[in-house]
This record gives structure tokens, sequence and C-alpha cells, in this order.
């Protein structure tokens, strides 16, 4: 059976069109993305002007500690368990001359206890050899200690510092900018991406935390509340879900 070349010229040709045509509309979507997200941060500033971190602690191991048990738990759960943690365990040498199944035991209750407790423990030497006992203050260098993922980097160095040098992306995250049009994406590191190339960088402090502080008051994963949203009037997801 012979081939019909005008027609697979034609169909080459759709396609070339198609494709150029795609990518050109993938920028101008992103273009056109930029001055309602920072609309959005401006909004959610005003709103949560110095939003903070609802683990509690008194200093940064206690933070840094706090931050890799609030993996998949909630912050009331690690509350909870670290009200009678950091009595035990005072500093990272604590932490690193810790009895493996002791410490389980102490962090039971927050989920992937046991792992957990394994990385704390191999954190807290990490810190102790490779940088004289101080938390390391670059992404860079956060992400080399054991059981700190880029998200908790963010978290540590924005709420120790106010050193942004990304956004904190959570579930909550996920879900508020999902609804609010900035990203279609679920992976964490490429909504991240998304919403750095359209937020400004002077807003990344503020959004990573306002944006948590909103998703888990007020865009709640069920019955969200619309009608108390400081965003109802932008966000193409208002009163729809």
């Amino acid at each position: 059976m012979g081939v019909n070349v005008n027609i697979l010229f034609k169909k080459r040709k759709y396609m070339t069109l198609y494709i150029k045509n795609e990518k050109k509309f993938k920028t101008e979507t992103k273009s056109d993305l930029r001055s309602p997200a920072i609309q959005i941060a401006k909004i959610l500033k005003e709103q949560h002007p110095n939003p903070r971190t609802e683990l509690n602690h008194s200093n940064e191991m206690q933070l840094v500690v706090a931050v890799m048990l609030s993996a998949q738990t909630t912050d009331k759960k690690v509350n909870e368990i670290t009200s009678k943690l950091f009595g035990k365990y005072k500093s990272w040498q604590d932490f690193a001359n810790a009895d493996l199944m002791e410490l389980q035991s102490d962090i039971r209750g927050v989920n992937f206890h046991l792992g957990k407790a394994e990385r704390i423990i191999a954190a807290a030497k990490v810190i102790l050899t490779q940088f004289g006992g101080s938390i390391p203050k670059t992404l860079a260098d956060l992400i080399k200690i054991p059981g700190v993922a880029r998200k908790s980097a963010n978290v540590i160095m924005q709420e120790l510092w106010d050193i942004a040098e990304g956004i904190v992306v959570d579930t909550h995250v996920t879900r508020v900018s999902n609804r609010l049009g900035l990203t279609k994406n679920q992976d964490a590191v490429k909504i991240e991406k998304d919403l750095m190339e359209i937020i400004p960088k002077e807003y990344w402090r503020n959004i990573s935390g306002a944006m948590v502080l909103h998703g888990r008051y007020v865009c709640t994963a069920k019955k969200p509340k619309c009608a108390e949203c400081v965003l109802n009037k932008i966000c193409p997801s208002a009163f729809k879900v």
C-alpha cells in the first residue's frame, strides 16, 4: 500500500505548528501568572506580616530536630513529643550519644519514628564533626545533614535567620498553589520551581509561611472556608471545591 506524501506532509506540518504553539502557550501562561502571583503574595503578606512556624523551639538545635520530626507528621503531634524530648536531650552531643532504641522510644508517636531516630543521631554527629556544632547557614551545607532535605533546609534558614533561598512547599502549599492556579504540578520540587519563577524573591520568605498558615486554617483540604478567604475574589477555585 502506498503512502500519500501530501497527507503525511500536512500531518507533520500540523504537528510542528502545534508544538510551536504549545511552547508559546506555556511561555505566555507563565508570564501571565506573574501579575496575579504578585497580587496574591501582597495580600497574604498583609494577612500574615510575620508568619512563623508553629513548631515549638527555644534554640537552633530544637528547631532542626523538630523540623526533622515533622515530616509526614502534624506540628501538634511533634510539639507533644518534643515537650519531653528537649528536656532529656539538651545538646547535639546528647543526641550524638543517644541510644538508638531509647531515642526511637522517646519519639514514638511521630510517623516513621524508627528511621527518624537514626537520622537525628547521624545528623548530630555530622553537625559536631563537620560544622563545629553549629548549624550551617547555606542550603548547600544544610542538605548535607542526614534527614534534612531541601524543604527542611528552607524552613530552617527562613525561621532562624530570615534567609530565603527558595520557597517552602509542603502539603498545604501544594494544595493552595494548585487551587490558586499558580501551578498544575503535585511534585514539591516542580511546584517550588514554578512559584520561584512567578513570585519575586522579596516575597519568598513571607509567602512560604503565609501560604502554610492559609492552607492550615482557611484553604483546608476538606470544606475550605472560601467565605472567610481574603483571596476569594481572585481565586479560580473559590466556592467550587
